[in-house]
């Protein structure tokens, strides 16, 4: 949701990532801001969004819950930390990644670009 909400095409995510309430895990501004073609206005602009939000760090109890859900669904090490995260925070992950992250159960998962901009 953090790469999309650059494009004016979903510009109205960007109140939801400078909600008071938002959350992002250590791992997600990782894989943001270690993209390797990262230009320097897309990382300007990622790390002014990095800074309204309360950044995650990964815990023995997230890595722990990671080498389950790692084990029993198959993840990538990113996506296990990331869901480990949502998981044990009680938070809803935004992804348009569904296919990975909706087979956990007791996660809750939201696609960005099913949210409509409020009227």
């Amino acid at each position: 949701m953090i790469i999309y909400s650059f494009s004016d095409e979903y510009e109205y995510l960007r109140e939801l990532l400078l909600d008071e309430s938002s959350n992002v895990s250590e791992i997600s501004r990782v894989e943001v801001l270690g993209y390797h073609g990262l230009n320097a206005i897309h990382k300007m602009y990622f790390l002014d969004i990095f800074s309204y939000m309360t950044v995650i760090m990964p815990t023995k109890e997230i890595f722990n819950k990671a080498i389950e859900v790692r084990q029993q669904y198959n993840l990538k090490l990113g996506d296990s930390i990331i869901a480990a995260t949502s998981l044990v925070h009680d938070l809803d992950l935004y992804t348009r990644n569904l296919k990975d992250f909706e087979r956990i159960e007791k996660l809750n998962c939201i696609n960005p670009s099913t949210i409509t901009k409020a009227s």
